[in-house]
């Protein structure tokens, strides 16, 4: 059984659905990739996941659990956390209060996670002071993530990670991407950038309207001729 098991998800806004039979499932430990053209349901599925869609059919189990009906910041009590892709950071607050501000759900000592943050994102100690509204884009990417992380979740899922940053920013943060997954937090990832982001990948979901159209390793996706291209251009 998988640590996320999002199986037949079916739903989306109003009368129309987006999702139609879509399964994304995820282990500790692991990187796993969303990908697909402009309107796939990729985003959509995210917000399923993180209950932010009511699903009309299908289930999603974490940790052994059912949580198809509970609400989202349930969910992150129970160990998920999200990084939007728009409007993730608190710009009047410094880049120390927002990552403190990821902390409160937790009543024990949480210095350790921070600590682990600043050796993720070096330049976030730097500029701990600093309003995070100041930041380039990929430090401020860097300040969502690492105030994700101080939650201490167990599934860490990002929505279009890289979206507008520079392709040397995003080597560097798929590469703390992976090095996340290395302490055993399992990922979760929707990203445009597919080639790259499935270089990295232990499983790829490549989504069309709404539904899996190849489930598959990273490294298989990549080698499929078909998936090369229709989706990774050529």
């Amino acid at each position: 059984m998988s640590f996320l098991a999002a199986r037949s998800m079916t739903g989306g806004y109003g009368g129309a659905d987006i999702l139609k039979d879509c399964t994304i499932t995820v282990d500790k430990g692991e990187i796993a990739v969303v990908v697909g053209p402009n309107g796939a349901g990729k985003s959509t599925a995210i917000k399923a996941i993180f209950g932010m869609l009511n699903l009309r059919e299908g289930s999603i189990e974490f940790d052994g659990r059912d949580i198809t009906a509970m609400a989202p910041q349930d969910r992150v009590r129970q160990g998920m956390a999200l990084v939007p892709q728009n409007r993730n950071v608190f710009p009047s607050m410094s880049v120390e209060e927002n990552l403190e501000m990821g902390a409160f759900i937790r009543n024990d000592d949480f210095n350790e996670t921070m600590e682990l943050v600043f050796h993720l994102f070096p330049v976030l100690r730097e500029k701990r002071a600093q309003p995070a509204g100041e930041l380039s884009g990929g430090q401020r990417q860097q300040v969502a993530v690492g105030r994700a992380l101080m939650t201490a979740p167990q599934l860490l899922i990002l929505d279009e990670p890289t979206a507008g940053v520079s392709p040397i920013v995003m080597d560097e943060l798929f590469d703390r991407i992976v090095e996340i997954a290395r302490t055993g937090i399992a990922i979760l990832m929707v990203e445009q950038n597919a080639r790259q982001a499935l270089e990295i990948a232990d499983h790829g979901f490549v989504l069309v309207q709404g539904g899996n159209r190849f489930t598959d390793t990273g490294e298989a996706l990549l080698a499929n001729a078909e998936v090369r291209r229709s989706f990774l251009g050529g």
